[in-house]
């Protein structure tokens, strides 16, 4: 019997009738089940199998002690001298005890097969040919005409390469490229280009970053797998990919030093290797073979190498090998004749690299060489207003947003130009003086809803002007220069 403070109290009769027994039963009903290893209650692990000592253990948990117990071959002995409490159990008894529920054995999960799609072999006559490759960087890079011939004509001799493999006894060889041209110029961005335009693995590494192996920074074999991962890890496609190094230059050897040169010729000369063609590893999703990743055998064979640099001093070099041939005297050479010439860059030969710390043995890896010009002053306006994606296109599009139409004149270009030439950086400057001009216009219009054109002068430019502001329905509006 249970009384108002619910306490248990028995008598003599109760014990003989077993009342007692019912009511503990009856109390201990009232909490939940919880099982004795996972700690989960019977709500959420099901039925719980009873043990003695009022120990509860759900059916996974049993299931995963009998399994260990057999993996490990546990002796029964030892088990029972570790759990002296608890005792062996039928399995055939807990179905009989729990007969609506049946103890499923532990799911392996099985690891799916990667199926990968067979490698697209290239079809010859799908290749691109030399004049629709340039045509295509023609929509997007201004001038560099040479640059551009020899950057397609490589491409598409890669293609064909790839595609006829060993078709016959004749192997033709891969032509990797250097490309020389000061800041700004365009390499990087030509590169940038092509791969947008080709169906075929192309990475891009810097060899600012790459160091000899065993020291701090990227090992020489990061670049390709760059490749690999832009390959998505695919090993087939990425042996027929392209990797352009850029900022190559900064691999020339050191001068006038007696420390260790661990980013300089020692990386030229790891690089040899992979630009000729060898089987190299390589760790799938990371930089550093250090790393605890699988590694993967890619071989280098095929793949087409393109090297960058802008070579800072190399005109100096070359001005001096020119200037060996001259003399005195009427009708001779004079030492300032190559002061001012702006195709000097293009008379560059494999001494003049040589000289500027390239070991011979990286350059003789390198048959096509071939340089980019300066941009001049028509080029600049040109790269302002005629690619697809122009820089003025892009301010052009963000005021559209705005329903205001921005309109340069060509004064204003060319006064654009002029200030981007004295900076020497190339077209990188471009960006530099339109953010400085256009800053107060995009942080003005967005205040009037009345404003719908603006034109940029070229006395804006020049701080003696403002732009012209055409309102909606009204006549043009000249402002004062935010500078003044």
């Amino acid at each position: 019997m249970i009384d108002e403070n619910d306490k248990i109290t028995t008598t003599s009769d109760d014990v003989e009738t077993g009342e007692v027994e019912d009511t503990k039963k009856d109390q201990t009903d009232e909490y939940e089940k919880i099982c004795f290893l996972c700690r989960r209650p019977e709500s959420k692990a099901g039925k719980m199998i009873s043990l003695p000592s009022n120990i509860y253990i759900c059916a996974d948990c049993m299931q995963k002690s009998f399994d260990s117990m057999n993996n490990m071959n546990i002796n029964y002995n030892d088990l029972m001298q570790n759990m002296p409490n608890i005792s062996m159990i039928d399995l055939s008894s807990l179905q009989d005890r729990i007969p609506n529920q049946k103890i499923k054995p532990k799911s392996k999960a099985k690891a799916k097969k990667d199926e990968k799609e067979p490698v697209k072999k290239l079809d010859i006559k799908s290749i691109p040919a030399p004049h629709k490759i340039k045509a295509s960087l023609d929509e997007y890079v201004i001038g560099q005409e040479h640059a551009k011939k020899v950057m397609s004509v490589g491409v598409y001799n890669h293609y064909k390469r790839v595609a006829t493999g060993t078709m016959d006894e004749i192997e033709i060889e891969k032509s990797n490229m250097l490309m020389i041209g000061p800041t700004g110029c365009g390499k990087t961005y030509l590169v940038k280009t092509l791969a947008r335009l080709l169906d075929v693995p192309l990475a891009i590494a810097d060899a600012t970053s790459l160091t000899e192996a065993g020291y701090i920074g990227d090992d020489i074999e990061s670049v390709v797998s760059k490749l690999l991962a832009a390959a998505d890890n695919d090993v087939e496609r990425a042996e027929q990919g392209i990797i352009f190094i850029d900022e190559i230059d900064k691999l020339a050897k050191k001068k006038n030093t007696n420390q260790r040169d661990v980013s300089g010729e020692s990386v030229q000369q790891g690089l040899l290797k992979l630009l000729e063609g060898s089987e190299v590893e390589v760790p799938v999703g990371a930089n550093s073979k250090n790393a605890m990743v699988p590694l993967v055998t890619v071989n280098t064979k095929n793949i087409l190498f393109i090297c960058g640099g802008a070579f800072p001093g190399l005109e100096e070099v070359i001005k001096e090998r020119l200037n060996k041939q001259s003399s005195m005297g009427f009708k001779a050479d004079l030492r300032d004749k190559y002061d001012n010439d702006p195709t000097l860059l293009e008379k560059v030969c494999v001494d003049d690299l040589r000289a500027f710390g390239m070991i011979p043995e990286f350059l003789g890896r390198l048959p096509i060489i071939f340089t980019l010009s300066g941009l001049t002053r028509e080029m600049l306006v040109k790269i302002l207003k005629e690619p697809k994606n122009a820089i003025l296109k892009q301010y052009q599009k963000l005021l559209a947003l705005d329903e205001v139409k921005l309109e340069f004149q060509d004064g204003a270009l060319e006064a654009i130009a002029e200030k981007a030439m004295e900076k020497k950086t190339g077209a990188r400057a471009l960006r530099a003086i339109l953010e400085q001009y256009m800053l107060d216009i995009m942080y003005e219009i967005p205040k009037d809803d009345s404003i719908g054109e603006v034109i940029i002068t070229r006395e804006y430019i020049e701080n003696t002007g403002g732009p012209m502001i055409l309102l909606r329905g009204q006549e043009p509006l000249l402002l004062e220069s935010a500078q003044n």
